[in-house]
């Protein structure tokens, strides 16, 4: 099983890349859709990966993914701008997930 990088960036894909992570660079929302979908229909890919910046274009989408879908496991990452506010995100899908506000 493998990672599979979503970014907005070329520069952190070459990063993962010389990590050995696979994936593609896109920016719009229906480019985003297009490559989620297909990577999660990748079998050899356990973990996607995504930047911030792409995880927002379609924030309703990932989040249903992820308390819905087993597998792949989709994760967000934070871009080389880091301004990401993760602790807030997590906080968000804890929430929705038990339905509980932290």
């Amino acid at each position: 099983m493998k990672f599979f990088l979503l970014s907005d960036n070329i520069d952190t894909q070459m990063g993962l890349r010389l990590a050995g992570i696979e994936g593609v660079v896109v920016h719009e929302r229906q480019e985003v859709l297009e490559a989620l979908e297909k990577a999660m229909h990748m079998e050899d890919v356990a973990v996607i990966l995504m930047t911030t910046k792409l995880v927002e274009t379609c924030p309703d989408v990932i989040s249903e993914l992820k308390l819905r879908m087993k597998k792949p496991l989709i994760e967000e990452i934070p871009d080389r701008h880091g301004s990401a506010k993760i602790g807030e995100t997590i906080d968000r899908y804890v929430s929705e997930a038990i339905g509980v506000k932290l």
